[in-house]
């Protein structure tokens, strides 16, 4: 009998398998909570996630051959490129969503307080952990939220960021 060919997920018609063959992974999650932040360069993705340069590098690469990126260029000498998520790549909003909401309520200490307020930009109002805004009712979209940092996670990610700058 042949041996059939691809990733092992092609061998099921499981949506959830196959999912995870392309997203699958902690720094690929990371990668695309940091896009969707609107970080798009290499060095911001990496102080962020707290990967190693090889890391972000393949699950950059991966996502752009999964169709979830796009790279462009930002300057030409020395060559650097942006990220950009592609329709495919805001498509997993949602599901970046609910596993936040999902970390907010299991997998933290109610003291801690919620690391994003997230406004819901159709009403105005206080958008919740979702999938539809607590104060309208309506589905929520990435394009149509605003976010701000609560100042406790925005000291934290500052943090990084000078550690990531330290140790070059």
């Amino acid at each position: 009998m042949a041996k059939p060919k691809g990733k092992p997920a092609d061998q099921t018609l499981c949506p959830i398998a196959r999912a995870e063959t392309v997203v699958g992974d902690r720094w690929t999650v990371l990668v695309l909570r940091e896009l969707f932040a609107r970080n798009r360069r290499f060095e911001e993705i990496q102080a962020y996630t707290g990967a190693t340069p090889q890391m972000i590098a393949a699950r950059l690469k991966q996502l752009e051959a999964d169709g979830l990126v796009t790279r462009r260029v930002y300057n030409k000498h020395p060559l650097r490129h942006e990220y950009h998520l592609t329709e495919k790549g805001e498509a997993f909003f949602p599901v970046l969503f609910a596993l936040r909401a999902w970390g907010e309520t299991w997998c933290k200490s109610p003291k801690d307080g919620l690391s994003m307020n997230y406004t819901h930009l159709g009403c105005g109002k206080p958008a919740g952990l979702g999938p539809v805004c607590q104060s309208c009712g309506e589905p929520l979209h990435w394009a149509d939220m605003g976010a701000e940092r609560t100042p406790k996670y925005q000291r934290e990610r500052d943090a990084r960021w000078e550690a990531f700058k330290a140790s070059r």
